[in-house]
């Protein structure tokens, strides 16, 4: 009876010891493996094709600018134990990308093999126009990439961005005016793929300030496209695209970048999709699309 009891409390220690290496090296506690994604965008396109066996961690939380993502030892240490690593290079989360390399899952740089625009001078870090994300054509082949990391199913999400190009397509087809105007450069492969052009008022760096000579030149040629609509974002300061509606005569309005949720955006459940359909509603407007 002795020998029993003292071998049924080897058992149980050897069994509390063995329960916190459950999922050793996912960075869950849940048994399931997880997936860190630099940003919103792409945790939601993890979300959609990942199905239930992955937990998704999205570095960037709901209101914060991603390009100014400043990572804290913990959210390191998140990305170097994921199973899975979903970032974007070129530049645009710096230590986020430093932190990729060291990581001991896999790890997917969503830009490679993308065709990707310069990103002109450099003078902001990045060395390509990382917004391929506002490209639905362009976003199906990092969805499909996602897939194909996690083991998952893209094709509903596909089939979504597909129905989404298609009212892109026919939303922007016969339009009054075709320069969108815009407080930055993230607009550039969204405006290419519909016959656009986009017209920032800074780079592809959001809190990049233009010098007065830059910024006159931006009034001089919103003036000469007769543009009635200056778009600001929902995460950053609407002051420099006040400015120049005000110096051009034309009103503001939202253009979303979609590089993350606002509080209220999640609260109301908007997501991806519905924030690009109201990016469709708002281009049709302010260029008086039929």
């Amino acid at each position: 009876m002795y020998l029993r009891h003292v071998i049924t409390r080897i058992v149980l220690i050897i069994f509390l010891a063995a329960g916190p290496l459950t999922g050793c090296g996912t960075g869950s506690t849940s048994g399931k493996q997880t997936v860190v994604a630099a940003f919103y965008p792409l945790a939601y396109a993890a979300e959609r094709s990942a199905g239930t066996r992955y937990t998704i961690d999205d570095l960037t939380p709901p209101g914060a600018e991603p390009h100014d993502l400043e990572l804290t030892p913990k959210a390191v240490a998140r990305i170097e134990s994921a199973a899975v690593v979903l970032y974007l290079s070129h530049g645009f989360q710096p230590a986020v990308s430093k932190a990729a390399a060291q990581s001991k899952g896999t790890v997917v740089d969503i830009l490679q093999g993308l065709p990707l625009h310069s990103a002109g001078g450099q003078e902001e870090g990045l060395t390509a126009d990382p917004h391929v994300w506002l490209d639905p054509i362009l976003f199906i082949q990092a969805v499909q990439r996602i897939g194909t990391a996690l083991h998952g199913s893209p094709a509903p999400l596909v089939k979504d961005l597909k129905a989404l190009d298609r009212d892109y397509r026919n939303g922007l087809k016969d339009c009054k005016r075709h320069e969108v105007v815009t407080s930055h450069a993230a607009f550039g492969y969204l405006a290419q793929r519909y016959g656009l052009k986009q017209v920032a008022i800074t780079g592809l760096a959001p809190e990049s300030e233009p010098s007065p000579r830059q910024l006159a030149d931006v009034v001089r040629i919103v003036k000469q496209t007769h543009a009635t609509t200056v778009f600001f974002e929902t995460l950053i300061s609407p002051r420099l695209a006040d400015t120049v509606a005000r110096e051009v005569g034309a009103k503001t309005a939202v253009l979303d970048p979609i590089e993350g949720l606002t509080p209220a955006e999640q609260k109301a459940g908007d997501d991806y999709l519905s924030l690009m359909r109201q990016n469709l509603a708002a281009l049709r407007e302010a260029l008086a699309c039929r």
